[in-house]
């Protein structure tokens, strides 16, 4: 087993179509968690993980309330390896920018032929563009070796 640089979980978590586990607390302090297409991005000092949901689904609503998640990507085949991500999420609704990071997300998961549809379909009133600045990342590699 060994600590994945910086470098290693950003690769790890952008490579192929894993979907990310995004883990809420509701108002009661009970726990949601449900899966997500997601990217990451980064800029010169902050690294951002983005997703999309629904303002009305349970992810969207908690997230209006208290801006704080945690996402995980995991590999499920051996050797085992995983990130968890803790971050801040920044709400927008900005149609031109759900659309932007939208057929990004339709491009990664289902294809550049299809993504530009993925990110018309998902770039409407009542979704929301999640982007959430890392603020804690634990990541582990070859966690069978």
């Amino acid at each position: 087993m060994y600590t994945m640089s910086r470098t290693e979980w950003l690769e790890f978590v952008s490579a192929g179509t894993k979907t990310g586990k995004v883990a809420v607390v509701r108002a009661n302090g009970t726990s949601h968690i449900a899966p997500v297409w997601f990217v990451v991005d980064s800029d010169d000092t902050t690294d951002y993980v983005l997703f999309t949901t629904g303002s009305t689904s349970v992810k969207g609503r908690v997230l209006r309330q208290d801006n704080w998640f945690a996402m995980c990507v995991d590999d499920e085949n051996p050797p085992y390896s995983y990130v968890t991500m803790h971050a801040e999420a920044i709400i927008s609704e900005d149609l031109d920018e759900l659309r932007k990071w939208a057929t990004k997300l339709g491009t990664r998961y289902m294809g550049a032929e299809v993504g530009e549809a993925f990110g018309e379909r998902n770039a409407v009133p009542g979704e929301l563009l999640i982007r959430g600045r890392i603020t804690k990342v634990t990541a582990l590699g070859a966690i069978a070796d």
